[in-house]
This record gives structure tokens, sequence and C-alpha cells, in this order.
């Protein structure tokens, strides 16, 4: 099989002056002329072609990739060996950042305005907009997550420490009248639960006792909830959720 030089280029996806400069430079050759002098090139030459434009695609110089190409000692097999190994390592690199950007957008949607290295420091590997696309499909057309966005879009990194740090201490006492044997419905675990309840109120949405007592169903309901209050406690889910209801049917009257 045989092509000519505009041939090599639709079948290549490069343009005639590439294959022009190729040549002029030694890099890729012609394996034939044909008797009116027209470039013709062979299966060894689209093979080169190919090394030549993955080399390329992976910012290798074209004095380098001649460099590589040229060498007598080279195996065939080992340049697809170190092309292989490359574009994995590029592959990997282009995932990350993907997934970095993917986070950026859903951010961005959910309305922090942190910046990833203010958001790490704050949450670390748990960070917020992981449920974003899930959270705005239960909640999206609600008042209280359009409120939780206009409030989060403002705040800034001490604020959400200061939310970490008021998080924290409340399932830490949460956890201590879980091991001290308090009854969940009893009036201090009721009284933490209150206090949940207005930290949501303060930094998010407005949160009556009703949508409060909701959010105790889901700690028990969702095993992702539930994950987070039992690695602190065995129990502490069940535990929380039960003081939210009873607190929120105290408020109620």
């Amino acid at each position: 099989m045989s092509w000519t030089v505009g041939e090599l280029a639709r079948l290549a996806g490069v343009t005639v002056r590439t294959l022009h400069h190729y040549d002029r430079i030694g890099l890729l050759q012609p394996g034939a002329r044909t008797a009116a002098g027209y470039r013709s090139y062979d299966v060894h030459d689209l093979d080169r072609l190919h090394q030549v434009l993955v080399y390329r695609g992976l910012g290798f110089p074209l004095e380098e990739v001649a460099t590589l190409l040229d060498d007598p000692d080279a195996d065939p097999a080992e340049h697809l060996r170190r092309q292989h190994r490359l574009l994995r390592e590029r592959l990997e690199a282009t995932s990350a950042m993907v997934a970095a950007v993917e986070k950026e957008m859903e951010a961005r949607q959910m309305g922090i305005s942190l910046t990833p290295e203010e958001r790490f420091a704050v949450f670390g590997d748990r960070l917020p907009e992981e449920h974003a696309a899930e959270a705005e499909e239960r909640w999206g057309e609600t008042e209280a997550w359009a409120q939780s966005r206009r409030r989060t879009a403002a705040m800034t990194k001490a604020d959400w420490l200061q939310v970490q740090a008021e998080t924290d201490d409340v399932e830490g006492r949460f956890a201590a009248a879980l091991a001290a044997g308090t009854p969940a419905d009893a009036p201090g675990p009721m009284d933490l639960a209150e206090e949940h309840r207005q930290h949501i109120s303060r930094w998010f949405y407005d949160c009556s006792p009703e949508v409060h007592a909701g959010l105790g169903r889901m700690y028990v309901e969702d095993e992702r909830f539930t994950a987070h209050y039992d690695q602190r406690a065995p129990g502490l889910a069940q535990y929380v959720s039960t003081a939210v209801q009873a607190n929120a049917a105290r408020q109620g009257g």
C-alpha cells in the first residue's frame, strides 16, 4: 500500500505542510517517489508517522523524537511500552485535573466561594460539594436551599472553621451524653438538639422544629449520615435522631 502526501495527511489528521516539514528535517521522509517526483509513503512510513505523532502529543520536541526513533539499538516494542507508560501517566494526571475541575464546578453550584486549598483546610476529605447534585435535586426548589446558597456564598474560611468547631463541639457533647447513659429524650440531650437546630438556622437556613425533626429521621434513614455519627460513637446516629425529634415535639408544644 502507498499514499500520496495528501492522502497520508488526511489519514493521519495532519496538514500537508507538516509532512513537508518532517521531510525537510529528515524526521519522516517518504519511502519512495513517483516517476514525476511526488512523495509516496508506504506502511513503514505510516508506522513511523504514528510514532512521531504520539511522542509529539506527549510533548516531546522534534529533535528528541528523531533521536528516539533513529536509535539503531531501539526496540520497537520498547517504544510502545514507553509510550503506553507515558500515556497512562498523562491519563492519570488528566483524570485528576478533571476531578478537581468537577469539584470546583460543584462547589460553585453550592455557592461555596473558598479556594480548593481553603476547602481542604476546613473540610479535609469531607468536601461538602460531594453530594451537591443530590441535595439540589431533593431541596433545590425550596426557600431553605436558596437561603443556604446565599449564606454559604458569603462565608469565609474563618466562618467555615467556626461552623466546623461548633459542629464538632455539639457532636462531642452528644457522644458524652450517650456514654454517660443519659436518655436521648432527657432535657440535656434535647437542649443539645435545640442548640444544633439554632446552629443550622444561624449559619445556613431557618430551620423550624418540623424541618429539624425531618433531619433527625434522615440521620438514621441515610446510611451516610448514620456512618458519620456512628464513627464518633456507636449508636450515636440513633441517639441524636431521638433527641432531635423529642426536642421538635417539645418546641411544637
